[in-house]
């Protein structure tokens, strides 16, 4: 996968996941390595974004063709907080 699909892909996924019922918010970042955290409301907001068909192509091919390692956390944020200067 080139570094240009990539970013093409990866902002689509974005575009699509807001329209996703369920769905709160992402954060990303794509330096040396790339890190994309989304947040859902509930575990069955995350099995229907999973489950999108238009996602779930670029998803098999990061796997197969794209990426040298591919990690993924289901977690359930207690708390957050925090401050800006």
């Amino acid at each position: 996968m080139i570094i240009a699909d990539y970013e093409k892909t990866a902002i689509r996924m974005e575009e699509l996941a807001k329209l996703q019922g369920g769905y709160l918010g992402i954060e990303s970042t794509r330096n040396e390595i790339g890190i994309t955290v989304s947040y859902w409301k509930n575990i069955a907001s995350i099995t229907k974004w999973k489950n999108n068909i238009e996602h779930t192509e670029p998803r098999v091919k990061g796997r197969n063709k794209g990426y040298q390692h591919y990690q993924l956390r289901i977690c359930k944020v207690e708390r957050d907080y925090g401050f800006k200067r």
